[in-house]
């Protein structure tokens, strides 16, 4: 292994001579075995598990027996991802991907809507078009399970430390984060990230310049200017926008507690079911809009991120739901999709409503009412 990979090993993803050893842990792990058991098979047979445990195991030798590189487990991942968009959305759509240069790396910074699915799409629609797939920036919060920690790091994520606390731990993990962000663009390889931690729960996509100051650590450290060094970043906003907001109830009962409490303290193993309903649950028709590759000098990361959300909400997707949350019915009155957003609304316990619909609401009135004096002009 190289020293610089060796400089990374605590965050990044495995490389192709690490992904045997992982899949023969995720094979020997009881919990991930059950994971699968209760989700592909009979309730009475995964319900069982001497019985169900040995024919998992049986199933996943058989079909990953091949699989030995990185790019291998990405077809496989392609190939659920397929089977994923047909069976809970509609449609997924692209624009923006043909305007970008199949051989540059970017650094492709995204609103957040759903924790897995967003980079996942990201992914699939790369992968559609010939490009190579992205490392995602995944927080360590979402790690507290051995086998999630292994299919992450295997589906090339790299490791964001939430966790640390301490102001002098905090800097050094965030220095390692840029650093390692910025030699994996020079290497050739595209990064996702989102532009804040944690999902837009009430709609409202904003960049958090904090992120943006932390891409530039490894640029003060080569004593560049932020307006040069972001330039060399090649950073591309996407904008993903989703007909039926994944997770949109138990957001909103957040959103809801936090209103009567003051905060929302998540229990143990709810992001695990965010991450489940997200894909298990009808998102309609989903677009991600790709856009341009900022190149000119935004000389501070509050200028940067005004950009950033001036791309993301102008070419936000509006579906009929967030015309209709908006207040704007008349442009989809003989829209079918009228009918199915009111029924999905109908279905809303009375006191999330509000919240629900704000949801929507916010991308419709954030695009006339975003007026930003962009860095790029």
């Amino acid at each position: 292994m190289s020293e610089l990979e060796d400089k990374y090993a605590d965050i990044r993803p495995y490389n192709d001579d690490e992904v045997a050893a992982s899949l023969t842990r995720l094979i020997n792990d009881d919990a991930f075995i059950d994971v699968i058991a209760k989700y592909n098979l009979p309730r009475f047979l995964s319900a069982v598990p001497f019985i169900a445990r040995p024919m998992v195991r049986s199933q996943l030798r058989k079909k990953w027996g091949k699989v030995s590189t990185v790019e291998d487990v990405q077809n496989e991942v392609a190939q659920y991802l397929d089977k994923l968009v047909k069976r809970t959305t509609s449609k997924v759509t692209f624009s923006g991907l043909d305007q970008l240069d199949a051989n540059q790396a970017y650094l492709f910074i995204s609103n957040h809507r759903d924790i897995v699915l967003d980079p996942a799409l990201v992914n699939w629609g790369l992968y559609q078009h010939k490009m190579k797939t992205v490392r995602i920036a995944i927080g360590d919060n979402l790690l507290q399970i051995p086998y999630i920690t292994e299919l992450m790091r295997l589906n090339k994520s790299f490791i964001v430390k939430r966790s640390a606390k301490a102001p002098k731990e905090m800097l050094k993990a965030l220095t390692q984060l840029s650093s390692y962000i910025y030699d994996s663009l020079i290497g050739g390889n595209s990064i996702w990230i989102a532009q804040k931690e944690g999902r837009a729960k009430d709609g409202f996509d904003q960049t958090d310049p904090a992120l943006l100051k932390m891409l530039q650590l490894n640029g003060r450290k080569q004593k560049k200017e932020f307006g040069d060094y972001i330039k060399e970043l090649k950073i591309v906003p996407v904008s993903i926008s989703y007909q039926y907001e994944p997770c949109a109830i138990s957001k909103a009962k957040e959103l809801y507690h936090k209103q009567l409490h003051g905060e929302y303290i998540k229990s143990a193993g709810e992001d695990i079911a965010s991450i489940v309903e997200g894909f298990s649950t009808a998102k309609g028709h989903v677009h991600l809009a790709f856009g341009r590759p900022i190149e000119s000098n935004c000389d501070s990361a509050e200028a940067l991120a005004k950009t950033i959300d001036q791309q993301i909400v102008d070419s936000f997707y509006l579906h009929p739901g967030n015309y209709i949350a908006g207040g704007c019915k008349k442009a989809v009155i003989d829209s079918p999709d009228t009918a199915t957003f009111e029924q999905r609304m109908a279905n809303v316990p009375e006191e999330l409503k509000p919240l629900v619909l704000a949801m929507y609401a916010k991308p419709f009135h954030r695009k006339s009412e975003i007026n930003i004096k962009s860095c790029e002009h």
